[in-house]
């Protein structure tokens, strides 16, 4: 099945959308990351992500310009903001839009990779030391990004579920 909407037999129904796990690749994100994107819809500003983090890994402080859902699948991860709360395997995280942490897997004891699925609503505001927003990224770049580091690794553009 295509990963674009199409209209079911029941006329006028939109036909659920899938893709499996061995459909899309993972890609480098950032160093000692990698991530899938499962669906990206630029008008919408959604962006949905499997990301796998090593161990030791601390991603720079940003504020959501939208809300968060998360689920850990593996690993454990936290919130430099918030050291005594961590995600670890089949926890749920909901962040309001607004909130700005500073994602890390630097946890004594965790020693195997982090897998998380995020679902982000708007923007990603990377932010510098000093608070200023450094760089942005959105559904539309993440998108770029993923079909860019596919290219680079000679892969075929993913079909990921874009809707609008």
């Amino acid at each position: 099945m295509s990963a674009n909407p199409k209209i079911s037999p029941l006329v006028g129904v939109p036909e659920a959308l899938h893709v499996g796990n061995e459909d899309l690749p993972f890609v480098p994100f950032t160093d000692g990351v990698v991530f899938q994107l499962l669906q990206a819809d630029i008008e919408g500003g959604l962006w949905i992500v499997r990301t796998i983090f090593e161990p030791g890994v601390t991603i720079q402080r940003h504020r959501h310009t939208g809300e968060v859902n998360a689920v850990t699948f593996s690993g454990a991860w936290k919130y430099h903001e918030y050291p005594e709360t961590i995600n670890r395997a089949f926890s749920y995280l909901y962040e309001p839009a607004g909130s700005i942490h500073t994602l890390t897997t630097e946890i004594s004891g965790v020693t195997e990779k982090t897998d998380v699925w995020f679902a982000i609503r708007g923007a990603n505001l990377n932010l510098d030391a000093d608070g200023n927003v450094d760089s942005v990224v959105d559904a539309g770049s993440v998108r770029d990004l993923y079909f860019g580091e596919c290219e680079k690794a000679g892969l075929a553009r993913p079909n990921i579920i874009q809707t609008h």
